[in-house]
């Protein structure tokens, strides 16, 4: 006798047998849905019409409107990967196909093959793709023995498809079948093909076959993006935005602004930050050092190399190793490190620690080296060279939701000030069904998440509870920054750590004369300095804010009998603290706004002969425009006060000031 199970749906309460499809649920009960809706949802959990329910829950259905982040839209564009596959195959005979997921804005699918794609093939491909659709295929459910399905691909002279039933499948695999074409996928997906809408592919990149597989052979493959919207409303501006961050792109942006760049010549995946990158950079470094400082931080240095048996004790060798670049030393094996953690650790074991001192908390900019494919590399967004802002707090575990509060403190007010006013924050929490994936005991994991949920209640912050998706050695809080365009960038992590103080045996002694398990928090609020520049040119599109631009002035003479006044003005910037510079190449006044407006320079202080006359100068503001004249001394003082507030909007809009009069 088949279990039960108890489904709600549209008011009504149904017993039905546990295994029972969806369509068959749906011409029974509410056979509109088969029109209206392209599947539905069953606790949070989307399913299409042949798939069968297994547990208790309510059926809602999945209608096909809604953002990106709707369940609808997400089956859409799974759909809309398997009739990209298909059109490659049928379009090209020497190709093998990979995966195909849907993403945050779209779907992309992996292929092997030898020649390149070319603006001309994909532009067939959509062609196809747009006739694939109208012919509205049904996507047929089959279920069937693992050792068939590697069968049929094997026969079908897919390779690749066979490894990922081998590897990924159980004793039954599910497959979904539109015309001829046939994948390998657990769903959900579409009704049929005439269910997608609008669509538009949009690029191609190169990526590795499934690096982490540790298949020592993993071909390059050629990865296909595209995606697919309810209307041609919602995909015109989701390319209007794509538009505009082709423009904000920090890789072209860097180059342009004369910030950073990649060299072939040293290896692929290492910024070399230029003069004015540099200065950013140092501002940024210089503003958290600061407020470390004043909340307590210490700041420690720790070497780039340890012996391997640093990094077995830390278990980075064993989990790590791929990902670590080694040499060979004094007949001894040393490792760049790939975190500051270990190192943070052996300034904490160098002495005794009592429970009066606690918490200490460490904190360093500290370069990191991680030997990441070169198919993940990505400007400064993945590298394998970078800078983390890391700091680790060492605490007793009453301590832990104080500490866990002010690192959140310090988070808010960093995102703040660079003006990321919107963020999302996750609760990574385990799985209590699998504690063998995790360190430490149930109390201790129900402490930890405890404490970090109470921080965050305590603060009146939003967040989403993720459970399973907890490091193996401790809950953590993640920030996601969106940014002036909407997109998601990862931000501030606060972590916990079960791990490494029991491999490292750190104790603290109580007052009741016993030692006791230290608690270890891993903090870092940018995160990857190279990253988070990335961001932040992205974010500004390369407009920094007054306190953060490489040069803060410019100064523009007329003519060359203006150059002298023009050094005056400039040496009364600098000594206010401004970072200034004189344009002093002939030609033409236009000519040389342009140039700082293409280079985004914050102010341009233009000198003329009136100018000189009433000890003035004409200040234009690279997107207010012109502001009138102002003495130097009246410019400086909101300039000043602006650097020193860090502003992040556009002057002069601070309340109770007014634009000087033209």
């Amino acid at each position: 006798m088949s279990e039960s199970i108890e489904i709600k749906i549209n008011g009504q309460e149904l017993l039905l047998s546990a295994g029972t499809r969806v369509r068959d649920v749906l011409e029974q009960h509410c056979p509109e849905w088969l029109k209206t809706s392209v599947g539905v949802s069953l606790n949070d959990e989307p399913l299409d019409f042949q798939m069968a329910l297994h547990s208790n829950g309510e059926l809602t259905p999945l209608e096909p409107r809604g953002n990106a982040s709707s369940m609808a839209l997400e089956m859409c564009r799974h759909t809309t990967s398997h009739v990209l596959a298909q059109a490659v195959k049928e379009l090209f005979n020497d190709v093998q196909v990979g995966i195909g997921p849907p993403t945050a804005d779209g779907f992309y699918y992996d292929f092997l093959r030898e020649d390149p794609f070319t603006p001309e093939d994909l532009k067939a491909i959509e062609k196809r793709m747009r006739k694939l659709i109208k012919t509205n295929q049904t996507l047929e459910r089959l279920e069937m023995p693992k050792e068939e399905a590697e069968m049929i691909f094997a026969e079908k002279g897919e390779d690749l498809k066979v490894e990922l039933v081998r590897d990924k499948g159980g004793d039954q695999v599910s497959c979904y079948q539109q015309g001829n074409f046939i994948d390998f996928c657990t769903g959900p997906h579409l009704p049929h093909t005439g269910k997608i809408p609008v669509i538009k592919l949009l690029h191609t990149a190169a990526a590795h076959w499934r690096p982490k597989s540790g298949r020592e052979d993993s071909p390059m493959m050629q990865r296909i993006y595209g995606t697919a919207f309810f209307s041609g409303e919602d995909l015109k501006t989701f390319l209007d935005h794509r538009e505009e961050a082709k423009k904000r792109d920090h890789r072209r942006l860097g180059i342009d602004l004369d910030l950073f760049h990649f060299d072939e010549k040293a290896g692929p995946g290492m910024a070399y930050w230029h003069p004015k990158g540099g200065t950013i950079r140092h501002q940024i470094e210089a503003f958290l050092c600061d407020e470390q400082l004043s909340r307590g931080y210490d700041i420690v240095y720790t070497p780039h190399i340890a012996r391997k048996h640093l990094w077995e004790t830390s278990g980075h060798y064993d989990y790590y190793k791929e990902n670590m670049f080694t040499l060979d030393v004094d007949e001894q094996e040393y490792v760049l490190k790939p975190m500051n953690c270990p190192g943070h650790i052996l300034i904490y074991q160098k002495g005794t620690r009592s429970y009066r001192e606690l918490p200490l908390r460490y904190s360093e900019f500290g370069t990191v080296y991680r030997n990441e494919l070169s198919g993940v590399l990505h400007g400064m967004l993945r590298v394998r060279g970078f800078t983390q802002d890391d700091a680790h707090i060492f605490c007793r575990p009453d301590q832990i939701q104080e500490e866990v509060s002010g690192a959140l403190d310090l988070a808010l007010h960093v995102m703040k000030t660079f003006g990321y006013d919107e963020y999302r924050i996750d609760l990574s929490l385990h799985d209590p069904s699998n504690r063998d994936k995790y360190a430490g005991d149930e109390d201790q994991w129900g402490l930890a998440e405890s404490a970090l949920a109470d921080a965050l209640d305590s603060m009146g912050l939003v967040y989403e509870r993720q459970l399973n998706e907890a490091a193996f050695y401790g809950p953590k809080i993640d920030f996601h920054l969106i940014d002036a365009l909407g997109r998601a960038w990862q931000g501030s992590t606060i972590q916990l750590d079960f791990n490494l103080p029991e491999r490292f045996n750190l104790t603290y002694a109580g007052d009741d004369g016993y030692q006791h398990r230290t608690a270890m928090i891993h903090r870092a609020i940018y995160g990857s300095l190279e990253r988070f520049v990335g961001g932040l040119i992205e974010h500004y599109g390369g407009a920094f804010p007054l306190w953060l631009a490489p040069v803060q002035v410019v100064v523009l003479p007329i003519a060359d009998r203006h150059i002298k006044y023009a050094e005056d003005i400039a040496e009364a910037a600098e000594k206010a603290g401004l970072r200034a510079e004189v344009d002093r190449r002939s030609g033409k006044l236009g000519a040389k706004i342009r140039d700082a407006q293409t280079q985004k320079l914050p102010f341009m202080l233009i000198v003329g002969d009136r100018d000189m006359e009433n000890q003035e100068v004409s200040v234009r503001h690279r997107t207010v425009g012109d502001l009138g004249s102002l003495t130097i001394e009246t410019f400086l003082a909101q300039a000043v006060r602006d650097i020193e507030d860090r502003a992040v909007r556009e002057w002069p809009l601070r309340e109770n000031d007014t634009a000087p009069a033209a």
